[in-house]
């Protein structure tokens, strides 16, 4: 039986490739990865360092990504097609963007029960990606949350109980599993920080964002913040990833490009970011894969954003591994001195989202779904560690 697995992001692709490998043993579910054309390249370089590849490319036109409108419009055609090819017993699609809703739809008009991964987490914009999460919820027969919150929406929302189960968060499966591999930097300027941290006993602290190319933004805004760190803070060695579009990378090196104690690098491939978890005393995040990854590692994190994010983060912040910043340098400076002090607690246990086996719940979840009995984990992850 074929379990169809949907992705067109990296993000979508490493959230989505824990379940893939807990499949791959299953002796009835067969996982199926399907890339969706979107971001040629992107998929296949996030799958390779779990040892997976991707199964079938949907065939759309070229230009269905540049507005969601066209790119539903693509796909919907190309997604009918192939479940008429595979005939997969259930799909998993994951997170809240248009090509969810496009294989949300296309999985209900073909008979195809669907499994949304990461239901019920609310999203920041509420006309996009939250309508495009609660249009799936709709759709959905099976949602695989991370937190008793996700939970607690979904039920808000109207959805049966029957249909919810909380397995943990996969981006922490994701991140451990690469962990464990221990695959050494790629990234020349981390292998070098990753030395140099380690013969001077320095701390380093990670700043990651998607976004410095605007200066009223939180993660720009907190480029000074950083600076003074880095003036104030002898032991302190600071990595800030930066996408290579010219702005971003022009308004970085303008506030930071004169400080030795700074390492601009591009973008990370996910074993260096993993790797740079790991080896981080704090990190500077506005992106989501960031903060519900780090607290597996025991990895403190300041959130840089609106405080209407704060939501989406509350059982982590309520445990003690994650702290809400904000825009204002000076509260950002403020947080994030103390954790380097010790003024703020710390948790004793880095399982806000989940222990590491959230695939094996899902696969459990599955086999209930499609009436199969096989599974040797408990089926919901307990309130206490969530």
């Amino acid at each position: 039986m074929d379990v169809m697995m949907l992705a067109g992001t990296r993000a979508e692709a490493v959230r989505s490739a824990p379940l893939a490998l807990a499949l791959g043993g299953h002796g009835v579910l067969r996982p199926v990865i399907v890339h969706s054309g979107r971001h040629d390249g992107s998929v296949e370089q996030a799958l390779a360092p779990f040892g997976l590849l991707v199964d079938a490319w949907l065939d759309i036109p070229a230009h269905a990504a540049d507005r969601p409108a066209e790119l539903v419009a693509g796909l919907l055609p190309a997604l009918d097609a192939t479940f008429r090819r595979h005939r997969p017993a259930a799909l998993v699609v994951q997170g809240d963007s248009p090509t969810v809703l496009a294989g949300a739809l296309a999985a209900f008009w073909a008979g195809v029960p669907v499994v949304h991964l990461e239901s019920g987490v609310p999203a920041h914009d509420p006309f996009a990606e939250d309508g495009t999460r609660q249009m799936v919820s709709r759709i959905a027969a099976l949602h695989l949350t991370t937190t008793s919150d996700a939970a607690a929406a979904l039920r808000a929302e109207g959805v049966p109980r029957q249909r919810i189960t909380i397995i943990g968060n996969t981006a922490v499966d994701a991140a451990r599993h690469i962990a464990e591999r221990d695959i050494p930097a790629r990234c020349a300027e981390l292998a070098l920080l990753e030395m140099e941290v380690a013969e001077a006993g320095q701390r380093m602290i990670l700043v990651g964002s998607q976004d410095y190319s605007t200066e009223d933004q939180a993660p720009a805004r907190a480029l000074s913040a950083v600076r003074r760190l880095v003036e104030e803070q002898d032991d302190v060695q600071v990595l800030l990833p930066v996408h290579p579009e010219p702005a971003a990378r022009e308004h970085v090196l303008g506030m930071l490009g004169d400080l030795a104690r700074v390492t601009i690098t591009d973008p990370l491939e996910y074993p260096d970011l993993v790797r740079a978890l790991r080896l981080a005393t704090l990190v500077l995040t506005d992106s989501a894969a960031v903060r519900e990854a780090a607290p597996a590692f025991g990895t403190p994190v300041v959130i840089l954003g609106d405080p209407a994010r704060r939501g989406e983060a509350r059982e982590a912040m309520d445990g003690g591994s994650t702290w809400l910043a904000g825009s204002d340098p000076a509260t950002i400076h403020t947080v994030a001195t103390d954790i380097l002090h010790g003024r703020r607690h710390l948790p004793q246990s880095g399982k806000p989202y989940g222990d590491g086996n959230a695939a094996a719940r899902a696969v459990i979840a599955l086999e209930d779904l499609l009436g199969i009995a096989e599974g040797h984990f408990p089926a919901t992850v307990p309130a206490s560690e969530m």
